[in-house]
């Protein structure tokens, strides 16, 4: 109980940031302004145009929020500008469609300052149609399912982008993604310097009448695996090359055994340019692995530099 009384009174002192990137969301973002104004009436809510060709930017002034603009077309630009300009204790980061439930940001707040954590994540469920549709619910499946395969237990909505953070977590995130892809590589940084971080179940509706998603599953789908991918070789440079490596020498096994037969039979190699083939892919696998034992030390030492920025900065609820 004294927890909870000390977690609801550093709220009240906290300075809260609600974020909203926007790109063509006139249709909605009065809806989500006027939600997150009730939810969060202390708080200070930014909206971001991205060189909109509706009248989002008229709306949200109207609607009462703080409206900039940034130029670079793309999500994860739009966050990384939010990320660098505003200054807050807690942030709440939404879309600007009204889908997502603002009714749930104090309670995600409230977990975020009682067990000090850097981020908690609203985890989609809706049974509208019209809000998750089918080739979005496979497709986030698959890949939560890979980022899990690749650093373990995860997030089970790596996309969503219904979020609360610290302070030293946005200060702390690099935020080099362009597009939707943004989620994923918050996901896999608090992955990557193990933050304390939970989930929380919020509702998801479907947009308003009249507005259209920008997600293009096929696409973007595709841009997010791209980045997992790219993340694996990144962050586990010695399973990458090592896998990498194990292939070229089962390729240069595969292709050497008749080779070796024959040299048994005869002690002559006749297929010179198969043996010079193999000898290379040997060549190959033993560079490859040989990176990713370099890399892997590389990779070591910036995670702890970035450790240590991130612990730099005051914890939740300080």
């Amino acid at each position: 109980m004294v927890e909870r009384l000390a977690a609801n009174e550093a709220q009240t002192r906290a300075r809260v940031a609600v974020l909203l990137p926007c790109y063509n969301e006139a249709k909605a973002i009065a809806q989500t302004v006027n939600g997150f104004r009730r939810a969060l009436p202390n708080a200070t809510i930014y909206v971001y145009d991205n060189n909109s060709k509706d009248d989002t930017v008229r709306v949200a002034g109207e609607a009462g929020a703080v409206v900039r603009t940034e130029r670079t077309q793309g999500k994860g630009n739009v966050v990384r500008r939010m990320f660098a300009d505003v200054e807050a204790d807690i942030y709440v980061l939404a879309d600007g469609d009204a889908t997502y439930d603002a009714t749930a940001a104090p309670a995600m707040i409230e977990r975020l300052v009682a067990e000090q954590l850097d981020m908690v994540v609203g985890t989609r469920e809706s049974d509208a149609q019209e809000a998750y549709r089918r080739g979005h619910r496979f497709g986030n499946r698959m890949l939560t399912g890979c980022v899990t395969w690749i650093f373990g237990q995860t997030f089970s909505d790596i996309l969503s982008g219904y979020r609360v953070f610290s302070n030293r977590f946005v200060k702390s995130f690099p935020a080099l993604s362009e597009g939707f892809e943004i989620e994923t590589e918050i996901s896999v940084h608090a992955l990557e310097l193990k933050m304390p971080v939970a989930e929380v179940p919020t509702s998801y509706a479907a947009r308003p009448e009249g507005s259209e998603s920008k997600l293009s599953t096929y696409r973007d789908g595709w841009r997010i695996l791209r980045l997992i991918l790219n993340l694996y070789r990144i962050e586990k440079p010695i399973a990458f090359f090592g896998l990498v490596s194990v292939l070229f020498m089962a390729l240069a096994l595969g292709l050497s055994l008749d080779l070796f037969a024959t040299y048994l039979k005869t002690g002559l190699v006749p297929r010179l340019p198969t043996a010079v083939l193999s000898t290379g892919l040997v060549l190959l696998g033993i560079v490859s692995l040989s990176c990713g034992l370099i890399l892997d030390t590389v990779t070591r030492g910036r995670r702890e530099v970035k450790r240590l920025a991130y612990l730099g900065l005051r914890p939740p609820g300080a």
